[in-house]
């Protein structure tokens, strides 16, 4: 059944109770390797409870919530969970993320674009809680073989890297592990865990989540460029352009703009492989 695009973009957005607190920010920190060293006072303030700040990628993990799997579900959206990927993200925070929290999720498919051989859905989550809205999320979703249907083509920005050495080169080693606790959460795709499933899906093993590379990425900006303070990003936006494994390397490499980060992450061990593009930490 081919994608009805007005139908989607008109039905009315659907609502969801999220409730975090600091356990389950921890718990997203160490899977985006935070807490090495262990004893670093840097990295207690993602994994110490008395020291706690949020990285603002938590909120793509908040409550538990899936935006892919709820956005598929959508009045006017049928297609193939297999032929889905997770094309890109961006968080636009409008303020701190509270240590602990209890808000309201309301989320609606925003667009839906015509690329030909495939379709991106975005879809929009707005969070607020008792003081007023928290952080607007957009997840664009690549549907292969679902294009075709006559719709808008939409944006194709690309963000090309300056011509000049980056202010910023780091490298964060993914454990072999990191896959397997970042799952726990809320992303249980075995893509992620299980040999077998990731062979029929035409990798050689489990993959990582592109939302760990996404949020170990704003750490590595975050820590290097941003003297460690998480209040300063204003949004943080990327392009999956491809996998890492664990046990590989991340180098992330960053260009310093007034009021803005530029950033590109490549996997180190296959030559550089891109694994986020068009990347942008707007920052005060």
């Amino acid at each position: 059944m081919p994608i009805d695009a007005a139908k989607a973009i008109s039905a009315e957005p659907r609502s969801t109770a999220l409730t975090w607190g600091h356990k389950d920010i921890q718990l997203y920190h160490l899977g985006i390797g935070a807490g090495i060293p262990a004893t670093d006072p840097e990295e207690l303030r993602y994994t110490l409870e008395s020291r706690l700040h949020v990285l603002p990628s938590f909120a793509t993990v908040a409550g538990g919530g899936m935006a892919v799997a709820g956005g598929m579900s959508a009045p006017g959206i049928d297609v193939d969970l297999a032929a889905v990927l997770h094309g890109g993200q961006t968080v636009e925070l409008h303020r701190p993320i509270p240590v602990s929290g209890d808000a309201t999720q309301t989320s609606k498919v925003a667009a839906v674009y015509d690329k030909g051989k495939a379709a991106v859905i975005v879809l929009r989550s707005d969070v607020a809680d008792a003081d007023g809205p928290l952080w607007t999320c957009d997840t664009q979703i690549f549907a292969r073989g679902e294009g075709g249907f006559g719709g808008e083509r939409g944006p194709s920005d690309r963000v090309e890297p300056p011509a000049r050495e980056p202010d910023h080169t780091v490298e964060r080693a993914i454990r072999e592990d990191q896959a397997l606790l970042y799952r726990l959460s809320g992303d249980w795709n075995p893509l992620h865990a299980d040999p077998a499933f990731a062979g029929v899906a035409g990798f050689e093993r489990p993959i990582l989540h592109g939302l760990c590379s996404y949020g170990m990425v704003l750490k590595a900006v975050v820590d290097t460029a941003l003297d460690g303070d998480v209040a300063r990003v204003r949004s943080y936006t990327t392009r999956f352009a491809g996998v890492v494994y664990p046990g590989e390397t991340l180098r992330v490499r960053m260009w310093r703009d007034e009021g803005r980060v530029q950033v590109t992450a490549t996997a180190v061990e296959r030559d550089d492989a891109p694994v986020l593009t068009d990347t942008i930490v707007d920052h005060v």
